[in-house]
């Protein structure tokens, strides 16, 4: 034995460490994924050793491979042992691995669970703390129910590590499994008063997580909170609770009066950043909530507009920004507070950080006023000139745009300047906002009736000067503007100066050039404008300039019809026809303009961008219905039509082209080589960066060149918007004095101060706009519906978890402790219950009472805790006479009488209890009257009980519908014994799941019987064609699968192995073997085994699932389902406990029961469904069975025949 150890460490002595295979990767750069691949093989043979110090090793490597990108969910299984490991440094590796690689979806994470509550209660704290680590990475629903007791009972821990760990995964089980929360609630709010500051932090960053999506839940934790936030000098701790109060604040409104002091103690006193903005934060918050119901908070608000800009002033880049997003919130309910400081939001618009000069931006949109929004949009153009980079440039476009247009126009007094302004940002280079602009144009015209002679004004001069906007139209989309210019002089022609001159500019050769749909709009708002010119020289009885008009578009209408683009064609097509048509008519002189203008009477309003979701549907129109017949199930795919069009033919037809040879390849490479080197256009391969630097001139040498411009930066004739802003200046100026001369006027007291004038300000509402405007509203549908509201999102986590917390706790509610599945006999449920079927008797009234006390004192617990937080919140005492909550608040409990009428109806105990309790005067009745109550509620109570479920846990699932009889159930388990000798014991049991409809689970208990010391166990089984055993990846079919644990004397230990199932219509036998190493304390080591047979019935493929009797009826009457029926004589078994072990042998459901006959429903892990009438004669069983298999039913009644032949 010591020979074979010290061979074990001279073997470890040649192995690569972490160290080493780190170094080898860094030394293989060429060829590292070769090196890796060695590497990898290697570790496969370093897994395959006995010595657990060789595997933690390997898993080691595996774990930087992992994080190098390499996958190893083929090493599930080694990473398992390395875990079970019993020394901590290996162990520590084994979390470490499982934590990187391990998820839901990992099929071995089943076989974690033993192993880790092992970990969870071992003596060392470390072992401990290293699984709840692990835990929190790899946590599924299984892990999360299966181990919730068990980190819950760790929450008391005499360690603080472990108390605080402990807590901090208790959020991912809550998570994972929201029923644990109740339960787990009360103990998490003691670890709020934990002596040990890391575990109180812990517990209040759980709780304020929760309470982040869920506020309402935690109302009641104000106090609490409260006295924390005022005791505690931790500042991430008060960080968290800040943040808490400020999602609580809009629930309670009465607990934002009570924060504003502490609040605001803080803010003076810190000076921590992170704080003080947590503080800013919550207190904005608090302010909102109270609106009106605090008018002296205005101080506060001050107070935090100062401290937020001492935070914008820091050097802090980080600090700047969360000030200024900090100044967003309280912009939305106190905008002057903010706009006093609108310099130094304008000054961080040169900040050299972009994320800064928006978040500045954002600011600006709601700080505008009617006063203020001329200097803010002349400051914003100054910084458009100047801004480098188009995303700055394009987001301050958008800025401008929305800031100017917001609310339905509300700020803007001058609609000229904003066109002007419009009209500036069509110079801008390189922009992709051009149809932005363009709908601000259109969107303005079609609004204002008001600006649309100076728009159309305004966009003849741009349709003049096209050439100058569409000469850089392949680079950028600024040339969308002239769809909108063309658009609005085409609609309101009639307000055109020169038309002519406009018609002629838009039927220029140049116009070609643009894009195919602003070439679409060009034509077909040339006839408009056409239109209208005609309509004007008939008028007139110019009959001359009528027809030399019509010639001039019968001659430049063919250069649109030759156009590339469809649309453009076809209208121009039309067109052209339409106006040689009226040609025809004008030489036999017919009028015409008439029935031209009459194809664009009518005025176009905006719609609504909601319109088309509320119209109406018409009656009778069902929209879900199909308009041809659908096509049937029964057609195949053979059955599919052929391909229709050539095209198809050909596209597969050109894929199968014939592959070069190599000469070939090598004859075009040269071809292509010798084009590039003969094209001046191909950018040749230039020399390294450095060496080409080295080479480059000074900047002292580059030659500063007079540029000669031809073409004029701006266009001419366009006005420019700073005009507007002295033109409005003086406006307002000459508006203030017409007031001060009117407010002189009608001073009627002498005695009035003029400190009273001089503070009188102008206000946006004082402003009046230079035109009179008739803004027109978007147009909707008639009969339109309201909008329904966007549903939440189904797949949040954080739905599960919105809980009461403040019930009672129910019995049902309580997290199950985790017992090993044995088959030891348990105590019969009848047993406990059998008092409820003996005559009255004394003693079970007293628990009866016992248990209503109880109920009681709880319930009047929870009372007493609302009316601590109504006591708490509320700032006078509340009157005797009055209810202990007087406001309807979420999360908070208020006292109800319950109606005489509902306490004489014979309801269920809870129902009577809670009534009990939420009636006060019932409280103070006599003895007496007391006890005649007791009696009149003790009467219905005996009734029901009668048809309570049994609890237990063997027959409580499936027999939850029937009823009791006196005779107690025997023990039962579904446990069978697998093999044995003298060294192991092997029971097993085979469990399915509906989400996998192919696999199974076996677990076998492993029992040491012997004194030997197993370990390195193996399980492999013969694989058949139909069921075949789950193997790690890269394992063979003649491989086992090593058991993740090892076994003491006298131990016994669960392991779970997968199956794959094909067809599951019979049963099957597979055969096996347990190969291990028993290790004797001084005899040294033998290699044994153990053959089995593992045999699996169609019963192992039934789930116990519930079932509706009115869903039942239907099933049966589908028509779908197989019929067999079986009848065993001599049974003389109660038929309860038949019911029962039928129920737990066969995975059955009890849907109705009806004296001696019942009905039974179970489903297969294949969706098959099971429907059974089992019915008891005087000494025989007859059950009747449907299944959706007739193969599957009639195995499925012989297993049950057999069980039946039992009894």
């Amino acid at each position: 034995m010591a020979l074979k150890m010290v061979k074990g460490s001279i073997d470890r002595m040649f192995d690569k460490n972490l160290q080493d295979l780190v170094r080898g990767i860094r030394n293989h750069k060429e060829d590292e994924a070769k090196y890796i691949s060695q590497c990898i093989d290697e570790i496969k043979q370093e897994l395959k050793q006995d010595n657990i110090a060789v595997k933690a090793n390997a898993v080691c490597k595996l774990t930087y491979l992992q994080m190098l990108g390499y996958d190893i969910s083929w090493a599930a299984f080694n990473i398992i042992e390395v875990m079970s490991a019993s020394k901590f440094t290996f162990k520590r590796i084994g979390y470490l691995a499982a934590s990187q690689c391990f998820h839901e979806g990992t099929d071995v994470i089943m076989l974690t669970t033993n192993q880790i509550r092992k970990d969870l209660s071992s003596p060392s704290q470390y072992d401990t703390g290293v699984a709840l680590t692990g835990l929190s990475c790899f946590v599924t629903p299984d892990l999360a129910r299966d181990l919730a007791n068990d980190i819950m009972t760790l929450m008391s821990h005499t360690k603080p590590y472990i108390r605080k760990k402990a807590v901090l995964i208790m959020y991912k089980v809550f998570l994972k499994y929201p029923e644990s929360l109740r339960p787990a609630f009360p103990r998490l709010k003691e670890k709020l008063e934990d002596p040990d500051p890391g575990v109180q932090s812990a517990a209040v960053n759980v709780i304020c997580e929760l309470a982040r999506r869920n506020p309402k839940n935690y109302l009641s934790l104000a106090p609490l909170f409260f006295k924390l936030m005022t005791s505690s000098t931790n500042n991430w701790v008060l960080i968290k609770i800040i943040k808490l109060f400020g999602a609580l604040t809009p629930l309670e409104p009465r607990l934002g009066k009570k924060l504003i002091e502490p609040l605001t103690n803080l803010i003076h006193s810190t000076s921590a950043m992170s704080l003080l903005y947590e503080c800013v934060n919550t207190v904005i918050a608090v302010l909102i909530s109270l609106s009106s119901g605090m008018p002296n908070h205005s101080a506060s608000i001050q107070l935090c507009v100062q401290k937020l800009r001492i935070l914008i002033e820091d050097s802090d880049q980080n600090l700047k920004y969360l000030g200024l997003l900090a100044m967003s919130k309280i912009l939305r309910t106190h905008p002057k507070s903010v706009q006093a400081h609108k310099d130094l939001v304008l000054q961080c618009l040169d900040d050299k950080d972009e994320s800064i000069r928006l978040r500045a931006l954002d600011l600006l949109y709601g700080m505008v006023s009617k006063k203020n929004l001329m200097e803010i949009v002349k400051k914003l153009m100054t910084h458009v000139d100047k801004a480098e980079g188009t995303t700055y440039r394009d987001e301050l476009l958008t800025k401008i745009i929305d800031i100017c247009s917001q609310s339905n126009y509300q700020h803007i007094t001058n609609f000229e300047w904003y066109i002007s302004i419009l009209v500036e940002l069509t110079r801008l280079e390189g922009t992709r906002h051009g149809h932005l602009i363009a709908a601000q144009m259109l969107d303005v015209a079609i609004r204002v009736k008001a600006i649309r002679r100076f728009a159309v004004s305004q966009m003849s001069v741009l349709l003049d000067s096209a050439h100058l906007v569409a000469s850089s139209t392949q680079r950028n989309g600024i040339c969308e503007v002239l769809y909108a210019a063309a658009w609005i002089c085409g609609e309101f022609s009639e307000h055109l100066q020169e038309p002519q001159q406009t018609l002629e500019a838009m039927l220029r050769p140049k116009v070609t050039t643009l894009p195919g749909h602003i070439q679409a709009v060009y034509v077909q708002n040339v006839v408009k404008l056409y239109a209208s010119m005609l309509q004007q020289m008939e008028q007139d009885s110019d009959v001359e300039a009528a027809q030399e008009l019509t010639r001039l578009m019968v001659e430049r209408l063919p250069q649109f019809v030759q156009s590339a683009d469809l649309e453009v064609q076809e209208r121009a097509s039309c067109i052209l026809q339409l106006v040689k048509h009226i040609q025809k008519l004008q030489a036999k002189d017919v009028p015409v303009a008439e029935e031209v203008t009459a194809l664009f009477a009518g005025e176009l309003n905006p719609v609504a961008p909601k319109a088309q979701k509320k119209v109406p549907v018409p009656e009778g129109l069902d929209l879900d219905a199909w308009i041809n017949e659908p096509p049937s199930d029964s057609e195949s795919e053979d059955e599919m039509p052929k391909a229709i069009f050539h095209d198809e033919e050909q596209r597969h037809a050109k894929q199968r082209l014939p592959e070069a040879d190599e000469e070939e390849l090598a004859r075009r490479r040269e071809a292509r080589k010798q084009e590039q080197a003969n094209n001046p256009f191909y950018i040749k391969s230039s020399p390294s960066p450095q060496k080409r630097y080295q080479d480059a001139p000074g900047v002292e040498h580059i030659p500063v060149v007079q540029i000669d411009l031809s073409v004029p930066l701006k266009v001419p004739g366009l006005p420019t918007s700073e005009q507007y802003v002295k033109l409005e200046e003086e406006r307002r100026h000459q508006q203030r004095l017409e007031k001060e001369r009117r407010r002189k006027r009608r001073k009627e007291k002498k005695g009035k101060s003029r400190r009273h004038s001089s503070l009188h300000t102008e206000s946006d509402e004082d402003i009046a706009p230079a035109q009179q405007v008739d803004i027109v509203t978007e147009e909707m549908p008639e009969n339109a519906l309201p909008s329904d509201e966007d549903d939440k999102d189904p797949n949040d986590p954080y739905r599960a978890l919105d809980i009461d917390l403040d019930k009672p706790l129910a019995d049902s509610e309580k997290l199950p402790i985790q017992k090993h599945r044995s088959a030891e006999p348990s105590k019969s449920p009848e047993k406990e219950d059998m008092p409820v079927f003996e005559k009255k008797s004394k003693k079970p009234r007293k628990k009866e009472k016992k248990h209503r006390e109880k109920d009681r004192e709880r319930k009047k617990e929870k009372e007493r805790k609302s009316e601590d937080l109504d006591f708490w919140l509320s700032t006078t005492p509340p009157p005797a006479a009055a209810p202990s909550l007087s406001m309807e608040e979420p999360g908070l409990n208020t006292v109800v009488s319950a109606p005489a009428e509902e306490r004489k109806e014979p309801k269920r105990q809870e129902q009577d209890d809670e009534e009990e309790e939420r009636d006060p005067e019932k409280l103070q009745k006599p003895s007496k009257h007391k006890k005649k109550h007791k009696k009149k509620e003790e009467r219905p109570k005996e009734k029901k009980s009668k048809k309570l479920p049994p609890t237990c846990d063997g027959a409580a699932g499936p027999v939850e519908n029937g009823a009791f009889d006196e005779e107690p159930l025997p023990p039962m388990s579904n446990y069978c014994l697998l093999a044995e000798n003298s060294y192991v014991k092997m029971t097993y049991d085979v469990q399915g799941s509906l989400q996998k409809h192919s696999q199974v689970t076996v677990s076998i208990v492993l029992e040491n019987q012997g004194s030997s010391f197993l370990k390195s166990m193996e399980l492999n089984v013969l694989d058949s064609l139909n069921t075949k055993l789950a193997r790690p990846e890269g394992s063979s079919v003649h491989d086992g699968v090593p058991v993740p644990f090892q076994l003491p004397p006298g131990i016994s230990n669960e392991a779970q192995f997968v199956f794959t199932i094909q067809s599951i219509v019979m049963s099957q036998k597979l055969k096996g073997t347990l190969s291990f190493i028993a290790k004797q304390n001084e005899e040294g080591s033998t290699h044994e085994k153990l053959d089995f047979k593992l045999h699996f019935s169609c019963t192992s493929y039934l789930i116990t699932t519930p079932c509706y009797s009115d869903a039942f009826a239907k099933l049966l009457e589908s028509g779908d389902l197989s019929m067999s029926s079986i009848k065993v004589d001599g049974i003389s078994m109660s038929f309860q406990n038949l019911l029962a072990k039928i129920c737990f042998h066969h995975h059955f459901s009890v849907v109705e029961r009806v004296d001696s006959c019942a009905s039974l429903y179970s489903r297969s892990i294949q969706g098959h469904h099971v429907c059974l009438l089992v019915k008891k004669g005087d000494k025989s069983v007859s059950v009747d069975g449907k299944c959706s298999d007739s193969t599957l039913l009639s195995n499925l009644l012989e297993e049950v025949k057999a069980t039946l032949a039992k009894c």
